[in-house]
Order: structure tokens, then sequence, then C-alpha cells
């Protein structure tokens, strides 16, 4: 199943990617670089991801 999803930060930020396997843990391939810089040290303690099936299908050509 290949999925199109959508991941949340808690500053608001929105990370928009596709996963082919659906894969419960995937959160995609973002930069930790730049992920760090957008939080303190107190705010990576303790924070929340989202993320959000927008679309499914097993129907996608494999070069989509």
């Amino acid at each position: 199943m290949k999925v199109i999803y959508k991941i949340t930060y808690p500053n608001g930020k929105v990370y928009v990617g596709k996963d082919l396997t659906d894969s419960i843990n995937y959160f995609g391939s973002a930069d930790g670089r730049l992920i760090e810089a957008d939080f303190t040290r107190a705010q990576r303690r303790d924070f929340t991801i989202r993320r959000e099936r927008r679309m499914a299908s097993s129907r996608w050509r494999s070069d989509s």
C-alpha cells in the first residue's frame, strides 16, 4: 500500500511525504539539523508529532 501522509510538528511546521510500504514507524526523511534548530533543549524534552494519512492506494504506478 502506498501512502501520502502529512506530519505536523508542535511549532506548526508541516512535512508532506510518500511512504511506499505504509510502515507505522516511518516519519519521513526530514533533516534532523533543521528540526533541532526549531526547538530549544527544554522543548525537545516533551513534544508530540502528528502523522495523518492523507491518501492511500495499492494501484499507483511504481514510478510515481
